[in-house]
């Protein structure tokens, strides 16, 4: 009978000795914040809470902040590089759900499955990363936030090799990924500038880790993460449920404007009236070649590596800053000018499904226009 009782008290505490391992008394979780209306805000905000249940603390270490009241922030967004810097701020769980209740944006709480030695290891780390002389880094928005530095750290920290299941149903590049929420909000006009201004670089599929750059997705990530046969979430909570109501959804957007546009066009190209044509003309081509300035400018004279490789160069040419002022010459080389870029703006119709950057559909009237105008000046 001792041998039957002494069995099975050595496989009782087989079973509940891992649960009484633990002895930090830490429990860390990853907070993940809907969006909110302002653009920096729509894809949502990712961030750690600890909690010790010895000194009652309980604090979220957040790596998106960024210090919007320097009076050059603007121009050190703009340049970007190591003058655009964000930081990892402490503070209070409280306080930090007060301020997300208040702007109405949803909280949602991913307990993590970590071992007593991981949560102390990344503890230390966090603890560590917010000292004064370490909280800051260069941010990247694709591969340096406040989602990927938690992706990070945590499997740092971890004794275990973490496996992340397939996060996507299907392989998507970042531009996608971004275009997701804007479309979601109506937020057509961001959407366009900011196909407009990041090159074809954002064009390149996101792989599986990396689709984790975005906080929803890191939360997708997490939730299918396994180690050992078990999940890294181990427990979920929605700790704010969001109320804001979805704007409504423009119906000004630039596919309208730009075929407005196209239409006032030919509405004066019809009554033959030239000296409002000419003047929209000379309107046209200044304001593309002004663009295409900006973006040899974001190309060259920033550190901001999306805005290279830029294919909106092909429509926005540079050059018709300088070509506008002739536009009424009948001189051979500014008449094939006016051939050549009614040629390019042809061919980057012909082949917008095959370029290596997708370009905003909102365009397709304004490359339209501008052949069609180009062409005009070459034959008047």
């Amino acid at each position: 009978m001792r041998k039957v009782v002494a069995i099975f008290i050595f496989l009782f505490g087989c079973f509940i000795a891992p649960a009484q391992t633990d002895s930090s008394h830490l429990r860390i979780s990853l907070i993940t914040c809907g969006p909110g209306e302002d653009l920096y805000s729509i894809w949502g905000h990712s961030a750690i809470r600890v909690t010790d249940t010895t000194t009652h603390a309980d604090r979220v270490y957040n790596y998106g902040t960024f210090d919007f009241y320097d009076p050059d922030f603007y121009i050190k967004f703009v340049r970007g590089g190591e003058r655009m810097q964000y930081f990892l701020s402490v503070e209070s769980f409280q306080s930090f759900l007060s301020s997300y209740r208040e702007e109405k944006r949803s909280v949602h709480e991913q307990v993590l499955n970590l071992s007593g030695e991981e949560k102390i290891t990344l503890y230390k780390a966090l603890i560590n990363n917010a000292k004064d002389e370490n909280k800051f880094y260069r941010y990247d928005f694709l591969f340096d936030n406040c989602a990927t530095r938690i992706r990070d750290i945590i499997r740092k920290h971890s004794d275990s090799s973490l496996v992340t299941h397939q996060v996507l149903g299907k392989p998507q590049t970042f531009r996608e990924l971004i275009h997701v929420d804007l479309n979601r909000t109506g937020m057509y006009w961001s959407k366009f500038g900011i196909d407009i201004l990041l090159g074809s670089r954002l064009d390149k599929t996101a792989q599986n880790e990396q689709t984790m750059f975005l906080p929803v997705y890191l939360a997708k990530g997490f939730d299918s993460t396994y180690f050992q046969s078990k999940y890294l979430v181990k427990a979920k909570a929605e700790l704010y449920q969001s109320s804001l109501a979805e704007s409504d959804k423009s119906f000004f957007t630039p596919f309208v404007a730009f075929t407005i546009l196209l239409v006032l066009f030919i509405v004066f190209a019809a009554f033959k009236n030239k000296v409002v044509l000419t003047s929209l003309d000379f309107l046209l081509f200044l304001s593309t070649g002004l663009l295409g300035i900006l973006l040899i400018l974001m190309w060259t004279a920033t550190d901001h590596a999306l805005c290279k490789d830029n294919y909106n160069l092909l429509w926005a040419l540079p050059f018709h800053t300088i070509a506008v002022f002739f536009v009424r010459s009948k001189k051979s080389r500014i008449k094939k000018y006016w051939l050549v870029t009614a040629v390019i703006n042809i061919l980057l119709l012909a082949a917008w499904f095959f370029l290596p950057q997708q370009l905003n559909s909102g365009l397709l009237p304004l490359i339209i226009l501008l052949a069609w105008r180009s062409y005009a000046l070459y034959k008047k």
